[in-house]
């Protein structure tokens, strides 16, 4: 199952990873509406991954609205769903702005290790 009962938007995250698990926890505390439900991708041992649990891991993925999105276009779904990050969620619907951060999200994920390994 990839939405809740609510109908709440699906983040799967790296339960694993520092950097992820402080990313998550901030978005927990400005998710004051319930959301979004959050579904450590390590842990999910039941078939709500929708994918395989190693490409969930590889990068960020959310459903909204029945859609499986992953980058930068499930991080904008996270912020739309986000009251105080709303604006910024709206203006990845924009093409050339969610191209131009699929394109730093890319460039995020080579240094991703260095930077959880770090917070270790």
């Amino acid at each position: 199952m990839t939405t809740d009962a609510n109908g709440r938007l699906v983040v799967w995250h790296d339960g694993n990873c520092p950097l992820c698990r402080r990313e998550i926890a901030l978005m927990r505390r400005l998710d004051r509406n319930g959301a979004i439900l959050f579904i450590d991708a390590v842990d999910a041992a039941d078939e709500s991954c929708p994918i395989r649990r190693e490409d969930l891991l590889a990068r960020f993925h959310a459903q909204e609205h029945g859609v499986l999105l992953s980058g930068a276009a499930a991080f904008a779904a996270m912020w739309r769903a986000i009251p105080l990050l709303r604006p910024l969620g709206l203006a990845a619907r924009w093409r050339p702005v969610l191209r131009a951060m699929e394109w730093l999200y890319l460039r995020f994920l080579r240094v991703r290790p260095r930077i959880s390994a770090m917070l270790r």
